[in-house]
C-alpha cells in the first residue's frame, strides 16, 4: 500500500529552531529552490535538488527529484527542507515522507524568513532579499 502523507503530516518547524538543528551534526539542510535561486545565495553546507524547474511554460515538477535526494541522503537521515517561502519545500516533505524518509522538517518561510531573522551572514541583507525574493 501506498503511503499517503499530506501537507498536514508535515513537522514544519521555525528558522530559529531550524538554525538550532543544523548546528547539530544530525541534521543536513536540503534546499529545493532552482539552481539559479541557490547559486545567487544559500545556507552553509545546504545540499541543492530542486522541487521544481522554471521553464517557458512555468513551473514543472523534476521529475527525478526523489532519485536524486536518495543518491545524496540517506532515508534515515535528518533533513531540514527549504526553499523560498515555503511552498515547495512543503509539497517536497510530503513527497519524501511518502518515500519512505523518515525524518524530514518543513522548515517555515523558508531561505527568506532565514535571510529576515538575520542568519545569512555577512551580505547585506538587501542583497540577500533580491536574491531569495527570486519569482520567474
Amino acid at each position: 500500500m501506498a503511503a499517503t502523507n499530506k501537507p498536514e503530516d508535515v513537522v514544519t518547524i521555525d528558522v530559529y529552531t531550524a538554525k538550532g538543528l543544523l548546528t547539530s551534526s544530525n541534521y543536513r539542510y536540503l534546499d529545493v529552490r532552482s539552481v539559479e535561486e541557490f547559486n545567487k545565495s544559500h545556507i552553509e553546507n545546504a545540499l541543492n535538488v530542486p522541487y521544481m524547474f522554471i521553464t517557458q511554460e512555468g513551473r514543472v515538477k523534476n521529475p527525478e527529484f526523489l532519485e536524486q535526494v536518495s543518491s545524496i541522503c540517506k532515508k534515515e537521515e535528518h533533513l531540514v527542507v527549504g526553499c523560498n517561502s515555503g511552498g515547495r519545500a512543503l509539497r517536497a516533505c510530503v513527497d519524501l515522507l511518502n518515500a519512505g524518509f523518515e525524518h524530514v522538517n518543513n522548515m517555515e518561510g523558508g531561505y527568506s524568513r532565514w535571510v529576515d531573522s538575520g542568519f545569512a551572514g555577512d551580505k547585506p541583507p538587501e542583497e540577500l532579499k533580491l536574491a531569495c525574493k527570486f519569482r520567474p
